[in-house]
């Protein structure tokens, strides 16, 4: 059976869940056959015969096999679980009064007691692009796209630091530029939310530990910190920048 270059993980890093073992797992399994079947180098294969040999029928028969073994899929657009939701992970707790009480709380999140200017460290997150100063805001979860409508029709809230896990840009998208700065649970700076925000010139932090931020705080993050390349992610680089509470919600 074919070696694959995936087989060693260049980056020394565990999956996400199993159900994303069980889909790379499958994926493998797929090249593996027809690569040994197409009879031919590794570059020739990638670069010329998988577009004809691997096919959207092989892709969702790999979708089927993980949703009879009883898998769901968690959802990274808020949209998707609303047009699937046979295949994904209910969006439970989206609501206002849900995320009136609701904080992401990452184990890994660095927390501290009030430095001498008062700001508490809540968690850090890999800065996306460098500015001169640290942007301070109202910090607002956006989690469905009920919120985003509102907001499209009311208008965000001026200093909104948007609190968000949706790192596609998918969901916050028609309202990205109108916020303040954005704090995102996932992705990295190369993920599209990271794109998007940099282009329009947004501070935000990607891939953030937070714990304990709740809805109306006021917060603070570190965007003059050193932004995260591609190397430092390949090379295993800790390279991020914090997240303070200035204040509680009243």
């Amino acid at each position: 059976m074919a070696k694959l270059y995936v087989d060693s993980d260049k980056f020394g890093s565990s999956s996400a869940s199993p159900t994303v073992d069980a889909f790379h797992g499958a994926i493998k399994d797929i090249v593996r056959r027809k690569l040994d079947e197409s009879g031919h180098s590794w570059d020739k294969f990638v670069f010329d015969s998988s577009y004809d040999l691997i096919t959207a029928e092989d892709m969702a028969q790999v979708e089927k096999l993980l949703l009879d073994a009883g898998h769901k899929f968690d959802w990274s657009a808020a949209i998707s679980p609303k047009e699937r939701p046979e295949i994904y992970k209910p969006a439970e707790g989206v609501s206002e009064e849900d995320m009136a009480n609701f904080s992401f709380e990452h184990e890994e999140a660095v927390v501290a007691e009030p430095d001498a200017e008062g700001r508490e460290q809540r968690g850090q997150g890999d800065n996306v692009a460098r500015y001169p100063e640290a942007c301070t805001g109202t910090a607002r979860y956006i989690r469905s796209p009920m919120q985003v409508l509102k907001y499209l029709e009311e208008g965000v809230p001026e200093g909104t630091i948007a609190v968000i896990d949706d790192s596609g840009g998918t969901l916050t998208a028609p309202i990205l530029e109108q916020f303040k700065g954005v704090i995102c649970a996932g992705g990295s700076t190369r993920s599209h939310l990271g794109i998007l925000t940099r282009e329009y010139g947004v501070p935000c932090l990607m891939n953030a530990k937070i714990s304990g931020i709740k809805q109306g705080d006021t917060v603070m993050i570190e965007c003059t910190a050193d932004p995260k390349t591609a190397a430092d992610y390949q090379k295993n680089v800790e390279r991020t920048a914090r997240v303070w509470r200035l204040k509680k919600a009243d």
